[in-house]
């Protein structure tokens, strides 16, 4: 199965970047991870709701761009459905046994995902109520996936 991290934004953190490469190095042996970062607009203090509709635009065209017809879509956005780890790893195999090879996950940027991104999603999903920075979701996503390909192979991990 392909794996697509598909994000807005670059990881400048280190720390980020040792994390998200280790759960990389752990996926390798269950599936194709491949993570695709789109350039992120620079968002101005105290910006108007029309230049953050124009901000999410763009970022939504640059996502949109990597997105195949054949990708099964998850978006993640805060008022998408809440998975536990376990109902997160039978989603995941369902959709391989559908025939889904190709996942693509997005995260957007600071201002969240466009309405067109959206729509184009298969589902939503979100881990909290509460909002994290991108960066660190990326971590949360990669150490789930993770855990639920633990999981379907009835490998043991932490609860």
């Amino acid at each position: 199965m392909q794996i697509t991290l598909l994000t807005v934004g670059k990881i400048k953190e280190k720390f980020y970047k040792d994390a998200i490469d280790e759960y990389a190095k752990r996926l390798g042996r269950y599936c194709r991870l491949k993570i695709v970062e789109v350039e992120d607009e620079k968002t101005p203090d105290k910006a108007s709701d029309r230049q953050c509709e124009q901000i999410l635009k763009k970022e939504g065209d640059r996502l949109k761009s990597h997105i195949t017809d054949d990708a099964f879509v998850i978006a993640l956005a805060i008022e998408g459905k809440k998975y536990d780890s376990v109902a997160f790893s039978k989603k995941i195999a369902s959709e391989a046994l559908r025939g889904n090879s190709n996942i693509v996950f997005i995260i957007g940027g600071s201002l969240g995902i466009c309405e067109d991104i959206k729509k184009r999603a298969d589902e939503l999903i979100s881990f909290s109520d509460m909002t994290f920075p991108h960066q660190l979701m990326r971590v949360i996503l990669l150490e789930q996936v993770y855990r639920a390909y633990r999981i379907i192979n009835n490998e043991p991990y932490h609860k």
